[in-house]
């Protein structure tokens, strides 16, 4: 069979006509989100920063807990 192990070629991803329209879309829908109510975009960007954070304080517990 060659190189690969497929028998069929796998896609790039990114390299696409629809990942750069769907990826334009999303930007635009964050864009009109910011625009038309952005006391919900802060109160999103918040919540997902403390979620995050609270993602990485669980994250060095277990690793501490772990390594002990």
């Amino acid at each position: 069979m060659g190189k690969s192990q497929f028998p069929f070629p796998m896609p790039k991803a990114g390299s696409g006509l629809l990942s750069k329209v769907l990826g334009g879309l999303v930007l635009l829908a964050v864009l009109a989100l910011v625009v038309k109510h952005p006391t919900d975009a802060a109160e999103f960007a918040r919540n997902a920063s403390t979620a995050l954070a609270g993602a990485v304080d669980g994250l060095t517990t277990f690793l501490r807990g772990v390594l002990d």
